[in-house]
């Protein structure tokens, strides 16, 4: 892992604590990034490639409202042929090189009815339905403990933070619990019914193999999703990845709107 990590730091200048992962279609963030260096994944040292469509794989470093950032501009899904140390890897290298607070972002299907698309959420909690978890394995004590405990995995005080934020700013934010399922296809609408059964409130094929690491590494998390459709069996229309783009493209002035006002005043 020493590899990823001394070769950023040979590239970047900044000494950044807090990171933004950016999820499918919501890659414009990257955008606002001054005095930005830009690294592609396939240049840095065993970093997994993003594959996804909308995900453009590469990290940006730079300054955000005088504030230093690092952005992973895509991220790896287990659905892609990666294990879950690959899943993993960006958020493990955050953490090695210093970054204490992640927010993630994603793309995500509306279970509960109030979620419309184009709205934006909190993730409050999430259900891990992968079947596996990044941390099975020996355990690395210099990283974290054994059983890390996941009771505020979705930071209390960033999430109170990002409500004020979108409230100053006109910007109507809900909140959730995220369902984790492992993809790359849909879910059936019994399959929907069964997550709404159980508590879910969105649902996305990423985002919570990266927050169990983070909670691992002593990292604080805040996930929003951009709700992009609603999930199968809500409406009587078929899911296709283009909604989920195109949805993304649509909000993504309010999302970075939302991040620049928010990310400077996040504990660091």
């Amino acid at each position: 892992m020493s590899a990823p990590v001394d070769y950023i730091r040979s590239r970047v200048k900044v000494s950044p604590r807090i990171a933004v992962v950016l999820g499918s279609g919501l890659g414009a963030f990257a955008e606002e990034v001054v005095e930005a260096v830009v690294i592609p994944y396939a240049e840095i040292p065993d970093w997994p490639r993003s594959t996804a469509v909308g995900h453009a794989g590469r990290l940006v470093a730079g300054k955000l409202e005088g504030v230093d950032l690092l952005v992973l501009s895509g991220r790896a899904h287990y659905y892609e042929g990666y294990s879950p140390a690959q899943v993993t890897f960006g958020v493990r290298t955050l953490g090695r090189l210093g970054i204490r607070t992640i927010v993630f972002t994603n793309a995500a299907g509306g279970i509960n009815p109030s979620f419309r698309p184009g709205d934006l959420a909190l993730i409050s909690d999430h259900i891990n339905l992968q079947g596996v978890n990044p941390l099975i394995g020996p355990n690395d004590d210099s990283l974290g403990p054994r059983f890390p405990d996941m009771s505020d995995a979705y930071c209390a005080e960033c999430r109170r933070i990002a409500k004020e934020t979108a409230s100053e700013l006109g910007i109507e934010l809900g909140e959730g619990v995220y369902a984790a399922m492992l993809g790359p296809s849909y879910e059936t609408p019994a399959e929907i019914r069964f997550l709404r059964l159980i508590g879910a409130d969105l649902v996305g094929m990423s985002t919570a193999p990266e927050v169990i690491v983070a909670n691992h590494m002593g990292i604080r998390s805040l996930a929003i999703s951009c709700v992009t459709n609603a999930a199968a069996g809500i409406l009587p229309q078929k899911i296709s990845h283009e909604e989920v783009l195109e949805t993304g493209a649509r909000v993504r002035g309010t999302l970075v709107k939302l991040l620049r006002a928010l990310v400077p005043r996040l504990p660091a």
